[in-house]
């Protein structure tokens, strides 16, 4: 008799059939509004979503928006300069991976101040790469690019994800509302290149603005304070301890 009460109270609890509100779903909801709050008044996440909302602006938002017509504006064939973007895309993925590696041992807001001045040289110089053949210091700039395509992703995580600060499983709701601001900056990003193009007649207009982005958040990426440091410290523990952190 004993063993049916237990097995029935369990059953219970786990359908919701006493009549009142799973425990787990309260705590889900006090944690995506104290996270919201927290991250709201956080300057390391308002910075964060800034300069992630600028990387969207400078991928997404033009690069993989506007190269291809913008290198057929140059004389390009459009199935070159696709095959060119894709290149870009293949690389994207060593990238991160290598980035990952530097972000678990340096530090991020660094990481992100030397991702975001080198895509924004690139950038500045890619008007002037742009011609009817992908000659090689185009190809080189394909390799360059995407090897720092989604390489801003790791550092950013570093600096946003942070339990220590937004609470257990409040880092993964402040990333997401980072991720908005990114998707945010690459429709601005599109609809203002697009709109470039056909008020000036060319793209160049929209790398130089994009590339100007990236320099604002290289300049403001080490002035992200606070859970900068947090990963950092939680991995050094992790490795005395012998536990992930």
């Amino acid at each position: 008799m004993t063993h049916t009460i237990r097995t029935t109270g369990t059953e219970d609890a786990r359908t919701g059939r006493t009549g009142q509100a799973p425990p787990a779903a309260h705590g889900r909801k006090g944690r995506v509004h104290r996270a919201w709050w927290v991250a709201a008044v956080a300057a390391p996440a308002v910075m964060g979503a800034g300069t992630f909302a600028v990387c969207g602006a400078s991928t997404n938002g033009i690069m993989w928006s506007g190269f291809v017509p913008a290198a057929h504006d140059h004389g390009m064939p459009p199935t070159v300069a696709a095959s060119l973007l894709a290149l870009i895309g293949v690389f994207n993925v060593a990238g991160t991976v290598v980035s990952g590696w530097l972000t678990d041992r340096h530090d991020p807001r660094l990481l992100l101040a030397l991702y975001y001045g080198m895509r924004g040289v690139s950038l500045l110089l890619l008007p002037s790469l742009l011609g009817p053949e992908a000659h090689w210091p185009l190809i080189v700039f394909v390799v360059f690019f995407g090897l720092l395509d989604v390489a801003t992703v790791p550092p950013t995580i570093a600096l946003t994800a942070v339990r220590g600060i937004y609470g257990e499983g409040g880092g993964a709701i402040v990333f997401g509302w980072t991720l908005a601001f990114h998707q945010l900056g690459a429709g601005v990003m599109a609809f203002a290149g697009g709109a470039l193009r056909d008020a000036l007649g060319s793209y160049d207009a929209a790398w130089i603005v994009s590339g100007a982005l990236c320099a604002v958040a290289a300049v403001l990426a080490p002035a992200i304070g606070g859970p900068g440091r947090a990963p950092r410290t939680g991995r050094r523990t992790a490795r005395r301890t012998g536990r992930r952190p």
